[in-house]
């Protein structure tokens, strides 16, 4: 931790001997309180293997944590998060989820950024009758075909974001599309969602290369060679981090956007490509964040407090993590911080403020309505940012309650 950051009203609790000297550091610096007071809030996530995008997303946590206990907690009771890494193994997440539920008595779950280890915490949140909240993850099968009573999520989901990208999509003159995209439930999840929702908006189109490279392990110039020997008008790109690094490094030796409208599910970041590769995708059409550009009081408030705090640009899953807190905290207070069941009903339905403005809870599918940045890839100054980008509200791009409760258990609606 920086000596340097102000005191922090939050509570770090680390299984092993390392981490738990974190948790010393931590716990020295928190506010005096009983741990009988404490409302235990168990976050499971995967910070080793996905280091920058899990401190970003463990700094929007922490924030909103200190927001909300230097304000008085949930009804004088401070908050205090009890932290396990899954590292990014969906049955070490499913342990700690049982260890946190029945030995640490954590009132909430959350985290869970990687897809299948959602899905797995999900599962023992049910067991358990234990309201998960999910931050970031992505697929549909969290809230639709393996959605359970107890697990709502706070992100956009996959469905919800391709919609947005197929609008965008579907007025693209071609017709010949190709997709790369990771070999687990998100990726999956993504591709399937982009193909209903264009196919649906535009009957011409034919899909004629489909790769699945796995999770972070892309060979990227074999994946662009077989996408160029398909010859596709478009690419739907559903890769990130470190892979779709790779695959824009390797897409431009071979020129394979020259010519190939891309829209994809994140940006690229500028900052390991040379000018020639940020021109390449200058035009991508991208989900993104373009948080130097956003006006609003609501984000402006959160980006004074975030860089005041971390002396460092937010990210979209800073977001993420401060809007899950605060939605944590608004069901605990509806609830009274009564048993899971009650904490159910408080949720269902729940609205409150974020830093991309108002969100609210659906009852249906227990989905947010958190929305997107939808815009062009640029660069500044040697980072990725974007350009004639607009902000997409989430409700009117999630799907409607046929297509959910075609999919969704009717118990999870229960």
């Amino acid at each position: 931790m920086n000596a340097e950051q102000p005191k922090q009203a939050y509570r770090f609790r680390f299984p092993s001997l390392l981490a738990g000297l974190a948790a010393a550091v931590a716990l020295s610096l928190a506010p005096a309180a009983r741990a009988a007071d404490a409302i235990r809030i168990g976050e499971i996530n995967s910070h080793n293997s996905l280091s920058t995008v899990g401190q970003a997303y463990r700094n929007g946590l922490a924030l909103a944590l200190e927001e909300i206990n230097a304000g008085g907690g949930v009804r004088g009771r401070p908050l205090e998060l009890v932290v396990r890494d899954d590292n990014g193994d969906a049955d070490q997440a499913a342990r700690n989820a049982r260890e946190l539920v029945r030995d640490q008595h954590v009132a909430v779950l959350t985290g869970t950024m990687l897809s299948n280890v959602a899905l797995a915490v999900a599962r023992e949140a049910a067991r358990g009758k234990t309201v998960l909240v999910v931050g970031d993850a992505l697929s549909d099968a969290i809230t639709l075909d393996k959605g359970n009573r107890y697990t709502f999520r706070v992100r956009p989901s996959t469905y919800m974001q391709a919609a947005m990208l197929a609008e965008q999509a579907a007025r693209m003159p071609g017709r010949r599309w190709a997709v790369v995209a990771p070999n687990y439930e998100y990726g999956q999840s993504a591709v399937a969602s982009f193909k209903l929702l264009l196919k649906q908006a535009r009957p011409d189109v034919e899909f004629v290369n489909d790769q699945w490279p796995a999770l972070g392990k892309i060979k990227a110039d074999d994946v662009v060679r077989a996408i160029r020997q398909a010859r596709p008008d478009a690419i739907f790109n559903a890769t990130f981090g470190d892979d779709l690094q790779k695959f824009v490094q390797a897409g431009n030796r071979q020129q394979l956007f020259a010519g190939t409208r891309v829209v994809s599910m994140a940006s690229a970041g500028a900052q390991s490509l040379d000018p020639a590769q940020s021109e390449a995708i200058r035009d991508w059409i991208a989900i993104g964040y373009p948080w130097d550009q956003i006006a609003t009081p609501e984000h402006q408030r959160f980006l004074e407090a975030y860089l005041k705090k971390f002396n460092q640009r937010p990210q979209l899953s800073s977001i993420f993590g401060y809007t899950t807190m605060m939605a944590i905290a608004a069901g605990l207070k509806k609830s009274d911080a009564a048993d899971g069941e009650a904490l159910v009903d408080a949720l269902r339905g729940l609205q409150l403020e974020s830093p991309l403005g108002p969100i609210a809870f659906r009852a249906l599918d227990q989905q947010a309505s958190m929305g997107a940045f939808v815009g062009q890839v640029s660069q500044k100054d040697g980072h990725s940012t974007m350009s004639n980008w607009r902000y997409l509200d989430g409700a009117p791009y999630m799907p409607n309650a046929v297509y959910v409760r075609s999919r969704r258990p009717t118990s999870a609606m229960k």
